[in-house]
């Protein structure tokens, strides 16, 4: 097969490659396009292009991002994103050669997750209850972080969650991941009735807008958006202003924070890393792993904040 004629025919026909065949996740295939986008405007001002590009033109731009100050997690994507493409490109017969497969990355930065106290994601729950314009986004609010709590979803796990899958006081909820991949998360007592309560609310507004004529959302978090659900984004700006409400750092709060917090806190209470890999869908342990470290590092604060001797205070008492 030979060669598309432009760079960006070489994204588009990669991009719909990886959406096909491999179920590639929608934000993975825009952060590749971007990325690829990027390197195909680099290229053309060094009078190159995918089609031609050498190992030395890529290991320039990596550089050249480098110089720019880009992240090593920034710099790390791109590399990635230009191996999967020439990959595909040496598979599809477009290239003889795979410039960028020995080219080595920048590595990451290791950055253990923030995590939550417990007392923290109480006073989350308990903002969420009281903060609304009515008793229905209350409620909504609620039910959100109670299933984010219980279940340690991706934020777009759970505002794109079909409200198919959450009927009939469900136990377990069935979560499409990334890939496509599902899997079944059991749901604790509080957050099952939050849900209920949510789907009683949202059942009967589902039925006013029917009279109106206006067609059902299938999504357990319906928005009039163009995404027919509540967006990350419009969810990350609540879970900031429930943190105000709640008297907890806003700067320590994101979705993925609870994700965080539900993992460290199944791992301090005695679950083993297989079934925490599992519910939160790692395809890998070794991303899991890094929980053990951070509870680590917890105690190891606890012990230097609260033991006396950590303190350089003598104990009292006997010796015995």
């Amino acid at each position: 097969m030979s060669a598309p004629d432009s760079a960006a025919q070489w994204i588009s026909t990669f991009l719909e490659a990886q959406a096909a065949e491999l179920g590639a996740a929608t934000n993975t295939l825009l952060a590749y396009g971007r990325d690829l986008k990027d390197v195909a405007a680099w290229l053309k001002q060094h009078d190159s292009g995918f089609a031609v590009a050498t190992r030395e033109q890529i290991e320039t731009y990596l550089i050249h991002c480098d110089a720019q100050g880009l992240a090593k997690s920034t710099r790390a994507r791109r590399l990635s994103a230009i191996r999967q493409l020439y990959r595909f490109a040496f598979e599809e017969g477009w290239r003889a050669d795979n410039p960028a497969i020995q080219i080595r990355g920048p590595g990451r930065d290791k950055r253990l997750p923030r995590t939550l106290e417990v007392v923290e994601v109480d006073r989350l729950l308990a903002a969420a209850r009281e903060t609304g314009r009515s008793p229905q986004d209350r409620l909504r609010n609620t039910c959100l972080i109670e299933l984010l709590y219980a279940t340690g979803m991706r934020v777009t796990e759970l505002v794109g969650l079909p409200v198919s899958a959450a009927r009939g006081d469900p136990r377990m909820l069935l979560i499409r991941g990334k890939g496509g991949r599902e899997r079944m998360v059991p749901l604790s007592p509080p957050a099952r009735s939050a849900l209920t309560r949510w789907i009683e609310t949202r059942d009967s507004d589902k039925a006013e807008c029917v009279a109106r004529g206006a067609a059902p959302s299938p999504y357990l978090f319906p928005s009039r958006g163009k995404a027919g659900h509540l967006t990350r984004h419009r969810f990350f700006q609540l879970i900031k202003q429930l943190a105000v409400n709640g008297g907890v750092d806003p700067a320590r709060v994101t979705p993925h924070t609870l994700r965080h917090a539900f993992a460290t806190h199944l791992l301090a209470n005695g679950a083993d890393l297989r079934s925490i890999q599992t519910l939160l869908g790692h395809a890998d342990i070794a991303t899991t792993e890094i929980y053990t470290h951070v509870l680590d590092d917890r105690l190891t604060e606890l012990v230097l904040q609260h033991h006396p001797l950590a303190r350089g205070a003598k104990p009292t008492g006997s010796d015995s």
